[in-house]
C-alpha cells in the first residue's frame, strides 16, 4: 500500500476518492430504482432518492416548499431541486428514479471532493486525506441522501475557525444549519471562544455580538424568503423533527424495545435535550482546560454526544461525524471501532427491515443492539480522547510535511499506516 502511495504522490487522495465514489455509486445503483423482494434492505442499496422522486414532486419538476412538501431545511431542498433538474436533463422525457439516483450520487461526489480539498487546505497530512478519500461511510452513503451538504459546510466552518476566521466560520455553520441542523452546534463554541478570549470586556462582547449577528443573518438570508411565501412547507422539517418517535438504532428505541425504559415522543424530546445539554456542558468544561485556544475542536465530541443522546440515529448520521473525525481525531483504534460499528449498524438495521417484510436475510433487534453498542463504545472513546489529547499537529498552520517531531513527542498518535497509506518521507499527522 505504501508503494502505491509513493507512486501516486500528493494527488493520490484524489484518485483514491474517485475510486471510492465509483464504489459508492455501484453499491446503491446495482439494484436500480425498481426494487424487488426487499432487495433495497437485503443488499443495502436503499436510497432516499428513489421514493423522493415520486413522493416529493421531483418527477413533476415541482419547486420544493412552493409547490411540493419537503421535510428538509431549505438548502437541502434547493439541492434536491437542482439534482431533479439534472435528472430531467440526462433522462429527458423518460427520466425516472434511476436518473435521479445518478444525479444525487454525482452531487454528493462533487461535495466529497470539496471536503477533500478543505481537509487538504486546512493543512492535514496525507494520512488524514486518505482517511477521507477511502472512507467506508462514503461507499455506504454517497447515494443515500443529502446529508453530505451539511457536513461540507461543517468542515468548511472548522477550516475557517482553525484559521482564526470566526465570523466566516459562524456564517458557514449557520448555512450548514440551513441544510441540516447539526452544524449549528459549532456556534456556541465560537461564541464562547470570542466571549472569554483576549481583550477588554467591551471588545469581547462586541466580537460575540458580531458572531451572533453574522450567524442570524446567514441563516435568515436563505430561510426567511421561503418561510415568508411558503410557511407551512418550510416549517415541516421542524415539526417533523419534533413529532417523530425515533429510529431502530437510537438509544431511546433500544431502551423501549427491550423494556428497560419506555418513553413517548414528548418524554424523549425532553430527556434527550436534558442529557445532551448536560453532557455537552461537561465536555466543554473538561475540554476547555486543554482546548481553550481552539474551542472549535470540541465540536467533534459535542456532535458525537448529540448522536448518542438523540432520539433519532439514522445510519447516514455517521457521515456527519466522519469528516470531522478525519480532521480532529488523535487515536486510530476508536476510529477503526467506529467504522466497524457503522458498518454493523447499517446492515443490522436494514436487515431488520428486511425481516419485517419476510425476506430470507433478516436481523433482530438484538443484532441492532449489539451493533449500536459497538458504535456507542467507539463514540465514548472518541469523546474521551478529544477532551484529553492535545490538538492534532496540523492545528496552528503546521503542515504535516513540515513537522519533524514524532507523535510520541507531541503527545499525539498518528493515524496508522496499516489503516491509511502515507507517503514515505512525509510525516503523518
Amino acid at each position: 500500500m505504501r508503494r502505491i502511495s509513493d507512486r501516486l504522490g500528493p494527488n493520490g487522495p484524489y484518485l483514491a476518492l474517485a475510486l471510492t465514489c465509483l464504489l459508492g455509486w455501484s453499491f446503491k445503483a446495482h439494484c436500480g430504482a425498481a426494487w424487488n423482494g426487499s432487495e433495497q434492505y437485503v443488499t443495502g442499496c436503499y436510497s432516499d432518492a428513489v421514493p423522493f422522486w415520486g413522493l416529493r414532486g421531483v418527477a413533476a419538476g415541482q419547486v420544493p416548499y412552493f409547490e411540493a412538501r419537503m421535510e428538509y431545511p431549505v438548502l437541502t431542498g434547493a439541492l434536491i431541486w437542482i439534482e431533479g433538474l439534472f435528472a430531467h436533463l440526462i433522462g429527458g422525457a423518460r427520466a425516472d428514479a434511476a436518473d435521479f439516483l445518478l444525479a444525487v450520487t454525482f452531487g454528493n461526489a462533487l461535495l466529497a471532493f470539496v471536503v477533500l480539498e478543505l481537509i487538504r487546505g486546512a493543512g492535514a497530512g496525507l494520512s488524514r486525506q486518505y482517511a477521507w478519500a477511502l472512507a467506508p461511510p462514503l461507499i455506504l452513503y454517497l447515494g443515500h441522501n443529502w446529508d453530505l451538504l451539511a457536513a461540507t459546510f461543517a468542515v468548511a466552518a472548522i477550516r475557517a475557525a482553525s484559521r482564526g476566521q470566526a465570523a466566516r466560520a459562524a456564517a458557514l455553520a449557520a448555512l450548514g444549519g440551513a441544510a441540516k441542523l447539526f452544524p449549528v452546534l459549532l456556534l456556541p463554541l465560537l461564541g464562547l471562544g470570542a466571549l472569554v478570549g483576549r481583550g477588554a470586556l467591551p471588545l469581547r462582547v462586541s466580537r460575540t455580538a458580531l458572531l451572533v449577528a453574522v450567524a442570524i443573518g446567514a441563516w435568515g438570508a436563505v430561510n426567511l424568503p421561503v418561510a415568508w411565501f411558503a410557511f407551512d412547507n418550510w416549517r415541516e422539517f421542524y415539526a417533523f423533527s419534533g413529532e417523530r418517535g425515533g429510529t431502530a438504532a437510537s438509544v431511546w428505541e433500544l431502551l423501549a424495545q427491550f423494556g428497560w425504559w419506555r418513553t413517548d415522543v414528548a418524554a424523549r424530546n425532553l430527556w434527550s435535550l436534558l442529557l445532551f445539554v448536560g453532557g455537552a456542558v461537561t465536555i466543554v468544561t473538561i475540554g476547555w482546560r486543554r482546548h481553550s485556544a481552539q474551542p472549535w475542536l470540541l465540536f467533534t465530541p459535542v456532535l458525537a454526544w448529540f448522536l448518542l443522546t438523540n432520539k433519532v440515529y439514522s445510519p447516514q448520521f455517521d457521515l456527519w461525524l466522519w469528516p470531522l473525525l478525519v480532521l480532529t481525531a488523535t487515536r486510530a483504534r476508536p476510529l477503526a471501532l467506529f467504522l466497524l460499528g457503522d458498518l454493523a449498524a447499517y446492515f443490522a438495521e436494514f436487515w431488520l427491515f428486511a425481516g419485517w417484510e419476510g425476506a430470507n436475510v433478516s436481523a433482530t433487534q438484538a443484532d441492532v443492539l449489539v451493533a449500536a453498542s459497538v458504535r456507542a463504545v467507539a463514540l465514548l472513546w472518541l469523546i474521551h480522547a478529544a477532551v484529553r489529547d492535545p490538538a492534532p499537529r496540523w492545528v496552528g498552520g503546521q503542515r504535516a510535511s513540515d513537522a519533524e517531531s514524532t507523535p510520541a513527542q507531541t503527545g499525539e498518535q498518528a493515524l496508522p499506516r496499516a489503516v491509511v497509506p502515507a507517503k514515505a518521507g512525509i510525516q503523518t499527522d
